[in-house]
């Protein structure tokens, strides 16, 4: 197992950590959570500590990818992995965020989804030899996604003192940003999805 692959690893168990800190009803062996007041906010200290295991998990995904590039460390099973901690990380914070009332469900539903299919489109490509490159509005809706997601854990702040919603805005464009790249996907792969058939005469 080499360095990047590694810290795939970690970052699966980042995610597992994030998970059972954001779900586990702690309340009901009597530990509570502080609160913390800063700039007019209360905020539970426990999505503050999920905020900064999110950030950590986040930065091991470029710092995987990066160093897999630039020292030819790339393998077929740190591809797989990397393709797992990845949705491993985001998607169950998104739905435990929306459940939690953070966020609206209609975020998590179209993002997840249109991950979904995008998935769908690069199987059935590498399935037939080829590779689907990544494109820039999947990359937009990425980057949107995770500094909304921070935001978020972190309660909009220091935006929040203003009342400006930056949070809720940046994860509303990159479920439009989802929306409008599954069909730059489809539309620049139906040709791998839908192959046309020769006519024989």
């Amino acid at each position: 197992m080499n360095l990047p692959t590694k810290l795939t690893v970690l970052r699966l168990i980042l995610s597992a950590v994030l998970i059972f800190i954001l779900c586990f009803p702690f309340y009901a062996i009597g530990i509570q959570w502080p609160k913390i007041i800063a700039m007019g906010v209360t905020m539970d200290v426990r999505y503050l500590v999920g905020g900064v295991i999110f950030i950590v998990g986040s930065f091991t995904d470029f710092l995987d990818g990066y160093i897999a590039r630039k020292y030819n460390m790339v393998t077929d099973t740190g591809k797989m992995l990397d393709a797992i901690a990845d949705k491993v990380l985001v998607n169950p914070v998104l739905i435990i965020l929306s459940a939690q009332g953070f966020i609206p469900a209609i975020i998590p539903v179209l993002i997840i989804t249109r991950d979904i299919i995008v998935d769908a489109i690069k199987m059935e490509a590498a399935s037939k030899g080829k590779v689907v490159a990544a494109i820039k509005s999947g990359k937009i809706k990425t980057a949107s996604m995770m500094v909304g997601l921070v935001l978020i854990f972190f309660y909009n702040l220091p935006f929040e003192a203003f009342n400006l919603r930056v949070a809720d805005f940046l994860l509303y464009f990159a479920a439009i940003m989802s929306v409008i790249s599954a069909f730059q996907y489809f539309f620049l792969n139906k040709e791998i999805i839908f192959p046309q058939q020769k006519l024989e005469i």
